[in-house]
């Protein structure tokens, strides 16, 4: 009888031990490559290939094998880098919009296997994946669908041609964990001599879901990357951004590969949306995806790298940061050291997560298995949830002691879908709780920023979501400050001023082409710069007497005497010295008045900065005259990707002497007037 009771007790025991039951499902949720694949969070992008040497963002198709030669190419040092940055994997351009492919493909000529480079019996992708799998890092490659090189492009045989090649590179590589395929399709190329403009319904002309069910045949647990996904979307911006509100939902079978509204209406995925198709952000670590030896000092600053960390992985992406190879085959030294510095920084910020030592306290669990703990215990597979039909709830922490603090780092178990559409931070001040800070969506992971504040206890607020909140981990930190480089800007009669971030910070240029030191040449005052000049300065703490990073702006003539030739006063706006003004012009050029004849060896072309861009120049023409009459054409190109990475253009010509000149625009990306945010000329 009493052996009988025994056994009762345990069973009832066991019974009240027993673990709580799990939240239902909120529709969509990841498969299992994308749980794998949202953990990765950090990797980078390789653009090395034909551009590198023709020294373009976009071949037109008509370069020759031969012209790819890099003279120290070393895979392994790609993959060092990347492995000391933290990233988890690299994605190599296997084959751009030229056409050039980095293997010995069977199916073209245009192929390593004609360059000169390992005297032609190289495979750039081998040496690639065999550095990658030797540093522990996964390997990726983007395939351009776009082909300007091959003369049936535009044709059903090229779509043959295309699966034929990436058979190839799916099959002969081993493992591949994401396939990048470029929204970029049709335009003007070489097309084998043709020379012509070819468009293709870039809905239907891949027939993408054949070539969807071949990658998924040869590679099953690879991610696919396109403007539609299907397993991974593009943000929306070649800027490394994600947004305030990023769901990973999106409604797929409305969008598609190269839709030119996917920006402004589908990027940021939508609550309601159908599928799963997490965002991530990409972006170059200088102006441009490809080398250029001129882009050497537009290396991004570690601030500048530091608000695209906060912005992507931050805010529910993942990132995907590109090292433009330089012609030797290497990741530039500059790239290598701002790489290294984000990667440095982001440990300093993340060193001490503060929840460690809080006690937690939450308004409801679920139960067994879901309580408030499973929030600091560093397993994103454990996580707290409450009560079903509970979508507000908060979580209280305490320190214990009075502790300062600047970031708030939230994930969501997204395994169970994304839920949280809006929560809050508050800190309790004498028995009341006092807002620090807010937010819309979660997913994976959300990290907010708010000035340095001190409490002892804090209060999490989850306000509203698609279902009950179901949060995986909880991280508290004192990221240290972080010093800016200073401003530095000239007006158009040549007056250079140069701005710290805080006024307590000194400044020190320099003008002689050498970085700036502490203690020599203070900037007191603003001076002036009317040819061309390089200006750096950095900004000293008073505190710590730490100097941030170098600012640098290469000046050339001023634009004081310069005027348009043209009735419309605001003509003026494209030669003012701001970025964010910018002017229309109602015939497609610009015509300026220089003041004096000068030796011009190229001009410059910033694209409008506005909020709600139009009229980028996509073609143009430049021409220059000595007395305003007679023209001759000097330049004629494109500005290849500027529609996603409208920065500053740089062309360079032959030296030629001019008193005017004028840049024509041929085309423009959306066939809108051409309009111009700012327009210099070079003499050095």
């Amino acid at each position: 009888m009493k052996k009988f009771l025994w056994l009762l007790l345990a069973l009832g025991l066991s019974f009240c031990s027993e673990k709580a039951a799990p939240p239902e499902p909120i529709l969509p949720v990841p498969d299992q490559k994308q749980i794998g694949w949202q953990k990765l969070e950090f990797y980078g992008f390789v653009h090395f290939n034909m551009n590198t040497f023709s020294d373009r963002e976009w071949g037109f198709g008509d370069e020759k094998p031969e012209q790819f030669n890099p003279t120290a190419l070393d895979a392994k040092q790609w993959a060092r880098v990347a492995k000391e940055a933290g990233m988890k994997g690299l994605i190599i351009t296997a084959k751009h919009h030229d056409g050039f492919v980095l293997w010995p493909s069977a199916y073209t000529e245009h192929s390593v296997k004609n360059s000169l480079w390992r005297d032609g019996k190289g495979d750039l992708i081998q040496e690639f994946v065999d550095a990658c799998r030797a540093e522990g890092l996964k390997v990726g490659m983007y395939y351009s669908p776009w082909d300007r090189n091959h003369p049936d492009y535009g044709k059903p045989e090229y779509v043959t041609y295309m699966r034929n090649q990436l058979t190839e590179l799916l099959s002969n590589y081993g493992e591949i964990f994401e396939i990048w395929f470029d929204g970029a399709n049709g335009g003007t190329g070489w097309y084998g001599g043709a020379n012509e403009d070819r468009k293709v319904d870039k809905f239907s002309y891949y027939d993408w879901p054949t070539t969807i069910e071949l990658v998924r045949k040869l590679q099953p647990g690879a991610m696919l990357f396109s403007d539609a996904g299907p397993d991974v979307r593009w943000v929306g911006n070649e800027h490394g951004f994600a947004y305030e509100t990023t769901w990973s939902n999106l409604m797929r079978d409305s969008v598609y590969a190269g839709m030119p509204e996917f920006s402004e209406k589908w990027a940021t995925g939508q609550e309601n949306g159908t599928h799963w198709v997490p965002a991530e952000s990409d972006v170059s670590i200088r102006p441009g995806w490809y080398y250029h030896s001129y882009e050497d000092h537009k290396v991004k600053t570690l601030p500048e790298l530091m608000e695209i960390y906060y912005k992507s992985i931050g805010q529910n992406s993942s990132l995907l940061i590109n090292f433009p190879v330089d012609t030797r085959g290497l990741i530039h030294e500059k790239d290598e050291e701002a790489i290294l510095k984000m990667a440095a920084k982001i440990k300093e910020d993340f060193a001490v997560n503060l929840a460690k030592d809080a006690s937690f306290k939450s308004s409801s669990d679920r139960g067994k298995g879901y309580e408030v703990n499973n929030l600091i215990d560093g397993d994103f597979d454990t996580y707290w949830a409450t009560p079903d039909g509970e979508i507000q709830a908060s979580v209280e922490l305490d320190f214990g002691k009075n502790v300062s603090f600047n970031r708030l780092l939230l994930q969501e178990f997204v395994n169970l879908g994304q839920r949280v559409k809006a929560f809050s931070l508050e800190k309790d001040v004498n028995g009341s709780w006092e807002k620090i800070a807010k937010g819309t969506t979660i997913g994976y992971k959300r990290i907010l920023r708010f000035p340095d504040t001190e409490a002892q206890k804090i209060r999490i607020n989850f306000l509203d979501g698609k279902g009950i909140p179901v949060i995986s981990e909880i991280g508290v930190y004192s990221a240290p400050p972080l010093l800016f480089p200073p401003k530095i800007s000239r007006t158009p009669s040549g007056k250079v001023s140069i701005t710290a971030a805080e006024e307590s910070q000194q400044i020190y240029f320099s003008l002689d082409g050498n970085a700036p030191k502490i203690g020599e040449n203070v900037y007191s005052e603003d001076f002036e710069v009317l040819e061309a000049t390089t200006v750096q300065a950095i900004a000293v703490d008073s505190k710590s007497g730490k100097s941030s990073e170098v600012a640098q702006v290469d000046f050339d003539l001023a634009k004081g005497n310069w005027k348009p030739i043209s009735n419309d006063p605001n003509a003026v706006r494209a030669i003012d010295e701001r970025a964010q003004t910018f002017w229309t012009s109602p015939n497609n050029e610009i015509v300026l008045d220089l003041g004096i004849e000068v030796d011009l060896t190229g001009f410059t072309y910033l694209p409008m900065q506005a909020r709600y861009p139009s009229g980028f120049i996509a073609q143009y023409a430049f021409e220059v005259s000595t007395e305003g009459k007679t023209w001759k054409e000097v330049s004629k190109g494109e500005f290849s990707n500027i529609h996603n990475s409208p920065i500053e253009q740089i062309i360079r010509f032959n030296p030629t002497q001019a008193k005017y000149i004028k840049l024509k625009a041929l085309k423009t990306v959306d066939g809108n007037l051409a309009t111009f945010g700012e327009l210099g000329v070079i003499t050095r």
